[in-house]
């Protein structure tokens, strides 16, 4: 499992990639491509997928027999990174730098002296309009040098790194430039002056590899869910209830685009399944009080040399299983009830499951359930797998929990949920 994993990731350089693979994974399992712009006829038994911008993607499987609710996961396919801007090369001296900003919360020591290269998509010019093309450099064209401890003898007492100065790429030698628009233009095999404008990423291209019980690869955050939910949606069977996957993108940026959890998206693609199958706005309404989501985006697991830093009651641990996720302000949306829902089909499945919160004068992140909620309301419950690093371009995480998620998200897509009067009867 961990291996499809790893394979998932180096497919995943961004956001387009993740959001192109995972299609093509859907594809494979004999899965059909909608587009927002068509008109959408469902058959039962089939399944579907939507994109949007190219790096949000939700698929859905029409049940052959009547269904009462809708059973659904979130994840995220961005990850913190180093944008290059448009005009991407700084010449300094004998130099050839990327000119870049960060996106999302970076680690940016662990960036530092690691080979780097550059993915992302490009607008091409066509006779009626612009074309998408992805593009990867798979090998490093890029590197981050520290300043060696003799001149900087203070490296070691922590650093205050500015993002315009200390992160900016060195990209060549002046004498052996090759411009980034060139090199580009090659892989995607057009000609450079038809390029019109990039979406263009820094990365690190380490592959990933299992080693003492764990596993350490760039993205783990949050492709590890992504890739866990996509096996357990795609290997489930029908229970009464439509299973929904979604892949959301610009989480690490707070999701407020239209590809992100704070967009339409979920909200729009449900109406129209509900509406390509004749049910009305009440029917619709009905359908979503039955159903629930699983916000899935990994969490802290208590640090070798720091444990201090988890709360004493509430200290996860990778190999221990899935981690349902608290907090008191919403940050997680988390409650008695969907914790009580999910946790029951874990045991069902077999799987362990973790509390994780916050120490109480730590503040978190926020994550995706409590931003989807805003726009598709109904029980959720935030979870994750443990990990170390998170936001570093090289995190680390247990080798057994990959396939704990397949399980207990198989499990999950495989039940329904009937709202009652006085709860909620699991299917």
């Amino acid at each position: 499992m961990n291996k499809e994993l790893f394979d998932y990731i180096s497919a995943s350089p961004t956001a387009y990639h993740a959001c192109a693979v995972t299609g093509k994974m859907l594809e494979k399992a004999g899965y059909t491509e909608l587009f927002e712009s068509d008109t959408w006829t469902l058959e039962k038994g089939k399944g579907y997928f939507v994109k949007r911008n190219g790096s949000a993607l939700i698929a859905f499987r029409v049940p052959e027999k009547a269904y009462n609710g809708f059973m659904m996961t979130a994840s995220h396919c961005d990850s913190p990174c180093l944008k290059i801007k448009e005009n991407p090369e700084i010449e300094a001296g004998h130099y050839v730098k990327f000119s870049t900003e960060t996106y999302g919360g970076m680690i940016y020591s662990s960036w530092f002296d690691r080979p780097l290269a550059v993915a992302g998509r490009i607008t091409v010019k066509t006779k009626k309009g612009i074309a998408v093309k992805l593009v990867d450099t798979k090998e490093p064209v890029a590197l981050i040098p520290n300043v060696a401890i003799h001149m900087n003898r203070t490296v070691n007492s922590g650093m205050n790194y500015n993002a315009a100065v200390d992160l900016l790429p060195l990209y060549s030698d002046s004498e052996v430039k090759k411009p980034l628009k060139a090199r580009i233009a090659e892989l995607a095999e057009v000609k450079e002056e038809d390029i019109v404008t990039t979406d263009l990423f820094v990365y690190n291209c380490q592959k990933g590899y299992e080693w003492g019980g764990f596993v350490s690869a760039p993205r783990l955050d949050d492709l590890q869910c992504a890739f866990g939910a996509l096996k357990g949606f795609t290997e489930s069977k029908e229970n009464g209830a439509m299973p929904v996957y979604a892949l959301f993108d610009n989480e690490e940026v707070g999701s407020q685009t239209k590809q992100g959890a704070a967009s339409t998206f979920l909200f729009d693609t449900l109406e129209r399944i509900a509406s390509a199958k004749g049910k009305t706005a009440d029917g619709y309404k009905r359908l979503i009080s039955s159903s629930f989501l699983v916000s899935c985006d990994n969490a802290h697991a208590c640090h070798p040399n720091h444990p201090e830093y988890a709360d004493k009651n509430h200290t996860v641990y990778m190999n221990g299983g899935i981690v349902i996720k608290y907090n008191a302000n919403q940050k997680y949306t988390t409650d008695a009830v969907s914790c009580a829902l999910f946790k029951l089909i874990c045991e069902e499945a077999g799987v362990p499951t973790q509390y994780y919160a916050n120490r109480a004068d730590m503040p978190g992140g926020s994550t995706l359930g409590n931003i989807a909620n805003t726009q598709v309301s109904l029980n959720t419950v935030d979870i994750g797998l443990p990990q170390l690093a998170m936001h570093s371009s090289f995190e680390t995480a247990g080798a057994k929990d990959t396939q704990y998620l397949v399980t207990a998200l198989t499990a999950f897509y495989s039940k329904s949920l009937k709202a009652g009067k006085d709860g909620y009867e699991i299917r």
